[in-house]
């Protein structure tokens, strides 16, 4: 009796309706597999359309042209001889769903729709799909008819059923069902699944892999069995970065490990496993074999078709049971370096332009959006010395050389990479030093300019018009003015930097244009601490979703990593938007003086008003214990008015913010992660009384008592 089977799972970087790249990357999988010995293949969620269509799911034309993909599939003699589990969204009855379709030789088994949608943070399924909610139950689908001539079936089951095959039992899970409180695997195991898939489309969050992990080492740990887990990988078309880590585990244990971050379009895992290893684990388990005696079956769906080979001599000459291995993380750091870089290449290549342009100000943000774009061209190099013919391709559509092959991250990225520090009457020779320093060891193409007279020119026709002329508040001008006076230099560098990102190449001869890359991180755009329409105003923002705190922690990893020690003067000098005059030639501003908290402080304020969902007065309950060692209630309650009066009367900045790389859960993406009004009642009323109220308690309780009179 044959018990070792074989089983594949993948990782694709598939795009938002590029049916034809969707379908070349899941036959190349499949191709993969096969010769790898695997006789069941697991692709990502949705991966004939790609998961990121959103409204394009209420298109008939999305519906069309995953059945003509999978009529393809079908057809190919890649996909005989191997069970094919991939994902597209099917309407049955009118309604549609987000399925798995299983096929073997030609024939679809089963089309298995998911049960719990993903319906929170940046996802929004029920848009889009409704959950099957008939446990255990199937249906007749009635296929269209280029299926039927095809496939020579009318009906097929379509429902909450398991594939019984002549040597075992092969359930599906599809992403959140696996993170729900009561997932389908568990009772999949006690009705003897012995192999449970789980199609995802899952995005990176800095610090998220050890919790996927975690849910898949525990299901099997708990219940014994096979998991496999597909992912998608890349950027599909928005601000997701899908994270790859597809994974083979088996009773608790983990047996294949795909890569987190890459730059490989199709990632192919495989293992070997002894079906006989989740019979003796699930026997041994009294308590599971009791639960198991009580649980309701799943409809079978008989397949003549067997995963492991029938003659018992031949498996043991044939090839080993995989061993386990040990899961390895990489640090937050390394995931900042890692996985913007690749949401860069694959923006990059993918919108067709020639490079990117970037506005580089000598500080930690614009350095931190540099080191990605350093990182990046690290990435295509090792992938051209390790043999990927896609990246070769890529980058030579890029630069225009059909005979061109990177070698040198320098030397590319001075071909992908224009830089330019806009200096203005208010900024530092340190500064402009930096940031030249910085360009020399990362070797990108370097532009200095000053914008004085751009701005001189604006203000001119300003005070022709009305006869007046606003001062800096350094020179006696008012609030109006001196903010007014700031913002003019921001939004010139706004106008300049599409000048350039548009012509630069053409002045050298070269051909295409630039996108410009935005560099606020996410606490300043939290806070509104921004000009709008200013160098935040760009194509795409690397780091919008990052903290400061992570950001001076990946530059500082950058300094070792990649050989930069120009980093160290960034990192120790005062970040300072240098939009006021200077005082004797030093720095008058400060950006946490501006803001008037550290930003330590605003990662904190970010964590409680998205993550923990507090409003005012419930972020001041929280703060009074976290902070009682450092500031009074009193200043607390300041900090707390100070953070929600600038959040409020900022957050119609939000409207505009560039598309950013998502990395953190406290985003302020108003996009479609982050959905609040943008026209508040800054000033809080009933909300601030609430917390004076509690202020003014605290403090009536801490003052002495008054000494009774002596007798």
């Amino acid at each position: 009796m044959g018990r070792k089977v074989t089983v594949a799972t993948c990782a694709l970087n598939q795009w938002a309706l590029d049916f034809e790249g969707n379908c070349r990357r899941i036959l190349k999988s499949i191709k993969i597999a096969k010769s790898r010995g695997a006789k069941y293949r697991l692709g990502p969620e949705l991966e004939i359309c790609g998961y990121g269509c959103w409204d394009h799911y209420h298109e008939s034309d999305t519906l069309l042209h995953s059945f003509h993909v999978l009529a393809k599939l079908l057809g190919s003699s890649i996909t005989q001889n191997i069970i094919c589990d991939v994902g597209m969204p099917v309407m049955h009855r009118n309604v549609r769903y987000n399925c798995r379709v299983i096929f073997l030789n030609r024939k679809i088994l089963l089309i298995r729709p998911k049960m719990a949608l993903a319906n929170e943070g940046n996802y929004h399924e029920l848009r889009w799909f409704t959950p099957w909610s008939r446990s255990r139950q199937t249906e007749e689908y009635f296929l269209p008819r280029m299926l039927q001539e095809l496939t020579n079936q009318e009906t097929v089951p379509f429902g909450d059923a398991v594939l019984a095959t002549l040597d075992t039992c092969i359930g599906s899970e599809i992403c959140e069902e696996l993170w729900t409180p009561y997932s389908p695997h568990v009772d999949m195991g006690l009705d003897g699944v012995e192999i449970i898939t789980n199609a995802s489309s899952s995005h990176h969050v800095l610090r998220k892999a050890h919790a996927r992990v975690d849910l898949v080492t525990m299901a099997t740990t708990k219940n014994g069995g096979i998991y496999l887990l597909a992912n998608q990988k890349g950027c599909d078309g928005d601000r997701l970065y899908y994270d790859g880590c597809a994974m083979i585990a088996m009773n608790g244990r983990i047996f294949a490990q795909g890569t987190q971050f890459s730059l490989e379009d199709v990632e192919v895992l495989t293992a070997t496993l002894d079906l006989e290893d989740v019979r003796s684990y699930r026997a041994e388990i009294s308590s599971r074999n009791l639960a198991a005696s009580k649980v309701n079956p799943y409809p079978r769906v008989k397949v003549n078709f067997a995963l492991s080979c029938c003659d018992d001599l031949q498996e043991l000459v044939s090839e080993l049971v995989s061993e386990p291995v040990e899961w390895t993380y990489h640090t937050p750091e390394e995931e900042i370096s890692l996985g913007p870089a690749c949401w860069l290449w694959d923006f990059l290549r993918r919108s067709r332009q020639a490079g990117f342009f970037l506005p580089l100000s000598g500080g930690v943000d614009s350095a931190a959006t540099a080191c990605l774009v350093f990182s990046m061209c690290h990435l295509v190099c090792e992938a051209v010395r390790n043999g990927n013919e896609q990246v070769l391709a890529d980058v030579r559509a890029l630069v225009d050389e059909s005979s061109y092959t990177p070698q040198d991250p320098r030397e590319l990225c001075g071909r992908l990479l224009t830089t330019c520090y806009m200096a203005s009457e208010n900024s530092s020779l340190e500064t402009g030093c930096r940031a030249t320093e910085l360009t020399q060891q990362i070797g990108s193409y370097h532009v200095s300019l000053s914008i004085d007279p751009a701005v001189k020119a604006v203000m001119g026709i300003f005070s022709l018009v009305t006869g007046k002329r606003p001062l800096f508040a350094a020179h006696g001008g008012s609030s109006r003015e001196n903010l007014a006076l700031q913002n003019v230099q921001a939004r010139i560098r706004m106008v300049l930097a599409y000048l350039f990102a548009q012509l630069s190449l053409w002045s050298r001869g070269a051909r295409g244009g630039l996108l410009v890359l935005g560099s606020a991180n996410v606490d300043e755009s939290l806070l509104g601490y921004l000009t709008k329409y200013d160098c935040s105003s760009a194509d795409i923002n690397p780091i919008g979703g990052i903290s400061k705190t992570d950001l001076r922690a990946f530059v500082q990893f950058c300094v070792d990593r990649f050989q930069l020690p120009a980093l160290r003067a960034i990192l120790s000098a005062p970040a300072t938007a240098e939009l006021e005059p200077l005082a004797n030639g030093q720095l008058s501003q400060t950006d946490e003086e501006d803001m008037g908290m550290t930003y330590a402080e605003l990662s904190i304020f970010g964590r409680l008003r998205k993550i923990a969902k507090t409003g005012p007065y419930s972020m001041f309950c929280k703060l009074l214990n976290m902070w009682k060692d450092i500031y009074t209630p009193r200043q607390v309650a300041e900090k707390v008015r100070r953070f929600f009066s600038k959040y409020s009367m900022n957050r119609h900045k939000m409207t505009t913010l560039t598309p950013a790389y998502h990395a953190e859960n406290y985003s302020p993406d108003d996009n479609r992660f982050d959905l609040r009004p943008f026209l508040y009642n800054t000033e809080w009323p009933w909300q601030f009384r609430c917390i004076e109220h509690q202020v003014a308690g605290l403090e009536n309780r801490a003052q002495p008592s008054p000494q009774d009179p002596e007798v």
